[in-house]
C-alpha cells in the first residue's frame, strides 16, 4: 500500500495593504471624533468626520485603480463607515447638544439619547441594505441618503454653530429633529445622485466651466468653510425628496397623456 499523501495546511490569504490603510485611517478619524467630542472639542470632532469622509472616498478609488478590490475590503469599509458616519456623528451630537435635553426632565433626557440612537441605527441599516444591493443597484444613484453625506450634514451644523461661539444646548431641540430626520432619510427610498458617474479619470475630459465652478467652490470654502459645507450638503439632502417627487409627478403626467 502506498503511503497517504500529506495534507497541506490551508494557505492563508493576504490582504491588500494600500486601500485598507485608507479605510483604517477613516476609522481612526471617526474614533478620534468620538474622543474629541468627549473632551468638548466639537470643531475638531466635526473636522475629523470630514477627514474620514475624504479617506473613505479615496479607499474605493485606490482599490479600483490598482485592481485590489476584495470582499474583505468591502466588509472592512462598511465597518469603518459605521464607526465614522454612524456612531461618531451620533455621539458628537449627543455630547454637544442632545445630552442637555435632560435639563428639561427625565423624559426629555431619554428623547435625547433616543434621537442619537435612531441616527446610529439608521446608519447601520443603510449600510446593511447597501451591501445587499451592490450587484443589482444602479451605480448612478443611491437609494436613501448615503451615510457620509448624512454625517456631513450633521457635522457641518455642529461646526457652524460651534464656530460662532454658540452653545449646543441652545439648539438641543433642533439637533434632535435633525438627527431623526437625517437618520430616516438614510433608510428612505428617495434617490440621490451618487457622483460616481462623474468623469474623474485621466482620459476623461470635462467642460472648461467645471474648472471655473471648482475654483469658485474652493474660494467659498476658504471664506467660510462650515457654513458653505452645511448649505451645500443640506441642498443635497433636499435633492432626494425633490428629485423623487418630481420624477413621480412627471411619470404620472406622461401616463395620463398616453391614456387620454
Amino acid at each position: 500500500m502506498s503511503e497517504p499523501m500529506p495534507v497541506r495546511p490551508p494557505r492563508h490569504r493576504g490582504i491588500y495593504l494600500l486601500p485598507n490603510l485608507f479605510t483604517t485611517g477613516a476609522m481612526f478619524a471617526g474614533f478620534y471624533a468620538i474622543i474629541a467630542s468627549i473632551g468638548g472639542r466639537y470643531t475638531e470632532a466635526a473636522v475629523a468626520v470630514f477627514i474620514a469622509a475624504l479617506l473613505d472616498g479615496m479607499d474605493g478609488r485606490v482599490a479600483r485603480m490598482t485592481g485590489t478590490q476584495t470582499e474583505f475590503g468591502v466588509q472592512y469599509d462598511s465597518l469603518s463607515d459605521l464607526v465614522s458616519f454612524g456612531l461618531a456623528p451620533a455621539l458628537v451630537m449627543y455630547t454637544w447638544s442632545l445630552s442637555t435635553l435632560r435639563d428639561f426632565g427625565p423624559l426629555w433626557g431619554k428623547l435625547g439619547w433616543a434621537a442619537a440612537f435612531i441616527y446610529a441605527a439608521c446608519a447601520a441599516l443603510r449600510l446593511a441594505r447597501f451591501n445587499t444591493q451592490v450587484g443589482v443597484a444602479d451605480k448612478r444613484y443611491f437609494q436613501g441618503l448615503a451615510s457620509p453625506a448624512a454625517a456631513a450634514v450633521c457635522m457641518s451644523f455642529v461646526w457652524s454653530v460651534d464656530k460662532f461661539g454658540l452653545a449646543g444646548s441652545d439648539f438641543c431641540f433642533v439637533t434632535a429633529v435633525l438627527a431623526v430626520l437625517v437618520g430616516l432619510l438614510m433608510v428612505s427610498r428617495f434617490r440621490y445622485f451618487s457622483f460616481k458617474s462623474l468623469p474623474m479619470g485621466d482620459r476623461q475630459r470635462v467642460p472648461f466651466v467645471w474648472m471655473v465652478v471648482a475654483v469658485l467652490l474652493l474660494a467659498l470654502l476658504i471664506l467660510d468653510t462650515p457654513r458653505v459645507l452645511f448649505v451645500g450638503f443640506t441642498l443635497y439632502l433636499l435633492s432626494g425628496p425633490v428629485w423623487t417627487i418630481w420624477g413621480l409627478a412627471t411619470h404620472r403626467r406622461r401616463a395620463r397623456r398616453s391614456t387620454a
